[in-house]
């Protein structure tokens, strides 16, 4: 896998891992294995950032409170997690789970944790397109014999 590749599938647990509910991760992932903190779980902000239209020219929405956490696990692997809010256990046990996708464990994990969180995270997106589909309303023209 080249470095692209691992960036980007790292990329995409990360941040299914950020969006995952705190209590279902704890749920999935219920023992944190041995590890050396490196920087505690710690509470900040961040600036989040829009674009006018979704494309256009860049402007500050507005903050958004954080927590993030490094860690490293006895076998050298190091995880590191960013997620919404001030749970810090939240940000703990994504790092955790970040540090173990990066050791063999790593299919064992993602069977375990990801694909379950990725497969709710799906289900809430079709149910919320659906929700928002049945509220669609088609306009039309009908056409009078005038000109």
């Amino acid at each position: 896998m080249s470095m692209t590749q691992e960036n980007e599938a790292r990329r995409g647990w990360m941040g299914l891992l950020a969006r995952a509910g705190a209590a279902r991760l704890q749920a999935l992932q219920p023992e944190v294995p041995e590890h050396e903190v490196l920087r505690p779980a710690e509470i900040g902000a961040v600036m989040v950032r829009g674009r006018v239209g979704g494309t256009g020219a860049p402007f500050n929405l507005g903050e958004m409170t954080v927590t993030r956490c490094v860690l490293r696990l006895g076998c050298g692997a190091v995880g590191h997690a960013h997620v919404q809010g001030r749970d810090k256990g939240h940000a703990l046990r994504a790092a955790v789970v970040d540090a173990l996708m990066q050791t063999p464990q790593a299919a064992e994990v993602q069977a375990q944790v990801l694909d379950p969180l990725a497969a709710e995270e799906a289900a809430r997106r079709q149910a919320r397109a659906a929700k928002a589909a049945a509220t669609k309303v088609e306009f039309f023209t009908m056409v009078r014999g005038e000109d």
